[in-house]
């Protein structure tokens, strides 16, 4: 060669990085580019970051040292950053720190180009969830269970200690005053700043007598050792929040049980729980959760929905895993129309069903006029009392319990129940209205389509990222950089599914 290539001509037209470089170009990079304070050495575009860190994405290139890498030798790179070459440093600091500040408002200017171009309409919203592997150590768990335990051993250890103070002294302790007596009584809570003051008053009595052992004893104690712990248990209770665990390498991850167990014996790892909504396979909004259930992350993820895009998607198609009391009524409250299964929803599909299961409630006769079931057997099971329910979201819903009055010598009372005492059924009279409803709309016509679609639509997107890109463990670290971690994801979903269009 006489001359170096150009690069414009080595790339063809329609190639997936000039998507990237086109769609990327046509946001509004204001507030992005307001984030850097000015003053000092120059900085790198942040649009050109953005470019460089999406097409990455798209190519399985998640490590900043990769992609820097990729900017001095791959020429798809080289084109896109403008000869430009950024270290890993200004690469990891771009993603984790800038990015984040904007991630919404990068991911729905995407989201807006493919409204105006017609690959979505926000008609239907498909929502499911994954669970993703945390950036953390997986024998580095903190469970409530043990730190309350552990925590209830060491007041014990601290009450124990005061108590023998007291018994060191005839008098009633006039130094440590009666109000610390109270505060360190019996069955209340004793916290590091109250071990404090009680180390402060060891202190008095030692100029007092500074030969005395126990006491020498008691302030090594409190503050070599119990302060120490009772501060790091209050941490821990702080960090737990409403959970039951989390990582001390990333606090923010909670314990979860993943599909993907590396040692087959049901480990739980530290993760996010992911829930996607999808149209045409293009993720329109995404939420993260600390807890592993789905059904109470629905509430959340649509609220942020509405946020983002300022409406509720018309139509919710999801899995029976969303199927509850509480994100029935909130669709309903909210005029959104719900393809969303129950747990029964299959198994009631299938004529043998019933006559499988002649003893579940669903089977049982209701009569009206009595307020009371009969069974198959021909027993009848009379109103008791009604029992609440609060959801982890505060929905508050109700069952109706209805108890036989004489299981015994029932020929069948073992198909029928595994308690020792009389059959009992709960019923919610409101759930049953909600389900039948859901029933009719998924049996419909319409609910046909809907549930034939949304098999490959969030399942598409998650096994394309998780499985064809390889994406199963985040690389940052905290709540706020996963969020941004996994929107530049799928910003690079969304434009790489353009350009194969």
């Amino acid at each position: 060669m006489l001359l170096p290539p150009n690069l414009e001509e080595i790339i063809h037209e329609g190639h997936l990085v000039r998507v990237v470089n086109e769609m990327i170009e046509r946001i509004d990079m204001e507030p992005l580019v307001r984030q850097y304070k000015g003053g000092g050495t120059s900085a790198y575009h942040p649009k050109m970051l953005l470019k460089v860190i999406i097409y990455a994405y798209t190519q399985r290139t998640f490590s900043s040292r990769k992609i820097a890498k990729a900017l001095r030798e791959n020429i798809y790179f080289m084109w896109l950053s403008g000869m430009s070459q950024p270290d890993h440093r200004t690469i990891n600091r771009f993603r984790g720190e800038i990015m984040k500040a904007v991630m919404e408002e990068v991911f729905y200017g995407v989201i807006e180009q493919l409204l105006d171009e017609g690959y979505i309409d926000l008609e239907k919203y498909f929502v499911d969830g994954t669970k993703l592997e945390a950036n953390a150590n997986r024998y580095s768990f903190v469970w409530r269970k043990s730190t309350e335990k552990y925590r209830a051993t060491l007041q014990k250890k601290v009450r124990d200690l005061l108590d023998e103070i007291d018994e060191i002294e005839a008098a009633e302790e006039a130094e440590y005053g009666e109000k610390d007596l109270e505060e360190m009584g019996e069955g209340k809570e004793i916290d590091a700043e109250t071990m404090k003051r009680a180390a402060e008053k060891i202190n008095e009595k030692l100029r007092q007598d500074p030969k005395n052992k126990k006491l020498k004893k008691a302030k090594r104690d409190l503050e070599k050792d119990f302060i120490l712990r009772e501060e790091k248990y209050e941490r821990y209770m702080e960090t737990f929040q409403d959970r039951n665990s989390f990582s001390k390498t990333d606090e923010d991850a909670t314990f979860m049980r993943m599909k993907e167990d590396h040692m087959r014996n049901g480990q739980l790892k530290a993760g996010y729980n992911v829930q996607i909504g999808t149209e045409n396979q293009f993720v329109l909004g995404y939420s993260f959760h600390q807890r592993a259930g789905d059904t109470s992350c629905l509430k959340d993820h649509l609220e942020q929905f509405k946020d983002w895009l300022g409406e509720y998607p018309e139509n919710l198609i999801t899995d029976a895993g969303y199927g509850s009391e509480e994100n029935y009524a909130y669709l309903k409250e909210r005029n959104i129309v719900p393809f969303v299964k129950y747990n029964t929803f299959h198994y009631e599909q299938k004529k043998r069903y019933k006559k499988k299961k002649p003893y579940l409630a669903e089977n049982f006769t209701y009569l009206a006029a009595k307020d009371e079931y009969v069974c198959p057997q021909g027993k009848s099971l009379k109103y008791v009392f009604t029992k609440g329910y609060t959801s982890h979201n505060g929905y508050r819903s109700s069952r109706r319990v209805y108890e036989c009055a004489d299981c015994e010598g029932c020929p069948v009372k073992a198909e029928c129940t595994r308690s020792k005492n009389n059959r009992r059924i709960y019923i919610g009279v409101e759930l049953l209205k909600l389900k039948k409803e859901a029933h009719d709309y998924l049996i419909s016509p319409r609910g046909i389509e809907m549930r034939s679609k949304r098999p490959i639509e969030a399942e598409a997107v998650f096994g394309r990222l998780k499985h064809n890109w390889g994406f199963r463990r985040f690389l940052l670290r905290g709540l706020e950089k996963v969020k941004t971690e996994w929107g530049i994801l799928c910003i690079a979903h969304n434009i790489a599914k353009v350009a194969a269009q």
